[in-house]
């Protein structure tokens, strides 16, 4: 009897911890393929996405807010508002800046339904976002080669209108309109006629176009009109330009961060 009960009470805690093991669950904090990690990846990765995608929303209001600024520039509104006769002044300046401001206000909107789906961990959303993000890419590429071709000529239709009003307000005195046409463009610019007509004819027989006024002898240094039209839009052009290099480059990485994180939220919910 004594044998046989140190037998049993030896082999009794082994029983008892062996039965422990089997009834003590395991944690859901520690699990066997660290599932805690997995669950809590999606987590952290979607609030780093969050913070990025918010940062593209307030670039896309900095985008928005120079296009703006862009298109009420004193300079080039008081130039492109001017009408001779019948003919507005060319325009064709606007169109790059409407695409950046539509470009600006859509991804303003685009960053916030990609900030709610990247918390929300929304698959649909996020590729919402993206198919979004493709079409102004596309949009915005289309918009830069059109730009680049026709770069010189905005400059030149400018140019070309300034020179019509020069020319009918040398040679018809009644011709108010194409009077203040010209002394807009010379006021806004601080130039003197062009290189089609001399400084010299100008401001002598029109001595009052000039901004000047009677100063002959200033006007005959005053800049070429022509010269300081092509610094404008060039100046102008570069900016927009700039601005387009950016939002391309912000716009390659959130698609690259949107699908990370669809295919992140995708393989999570596997586990």
């Amino acid at each position: 009897m004594t044998v046989v009960s140190a037998v049993e009470s030896s082999t009794l805690p082994g029983r008892a911890g062996h039965s422990g093991q089997q009834a003590v669950p395991p944690s859901r904090g520690a699990t066997q393929d660290g599932g805690t990690a997995r669950s809590h990846s999606p987590q952290c990765s979607g609030l780093h996405a969050t913070r990025f995608l918010l940062f593209s929303q307030l670039a896309g209001g900095v985008i928005l807010g120079v296009a703006l600024w862009l298109r009420h520039d004193p300079q080039t509104t008081n130039l492109l508002y001017l009408e001779l006769g019948d003919r507005p002044a060319p325009n064709t300046f606007y169109v790059g800046i409407y695409i950046l401001i539509a470009v600006g206000a859509v991804m303003m909107f685009v960053g916030f339904l990609g900030c709610y789906g990247a918390i929300q961990e929304s698959q649909c959303l996020l590729g919402t976002f993206f198919t979004c993000l493709v079409i102004l890419f596309a949009c915005e590429v289309a918009a830069g080669i059109w730009g680049f071709v026709n770069k010189d000529q905005i400059a030149k239709d400018v140019k070309q209108f300034y020179d019509q009003a020069l020319q009918q307000a040398v040679v018809d005195d009644d011709a108010n309109n194409a009077k203040a046409v010209v002394k807009t463009f010379h006021e806004t610019l601080d130039c003197c006629g062009s290189s089609t007509l001399s400084k010299l004819t100008t401001s002598v027989l029109k001595n009052n176009l000039c901004p000047s006024g009677n100063n002959v002898i200033g006007n005959l240094f005053k800049e070429d009109c022509h010269q300081k039209i092509d610094e404008l839009f060039s100046g102008k052009l570069y900016l927009i330009g700039i601005a387009a290099i950016v939002v391309a480059v912000i716009m390659i990485f959130e698609m690259i961060l949107s699908m990370v994180l669809c295919c992140g939220i995708r393989n999570s919910s596997v586990y």
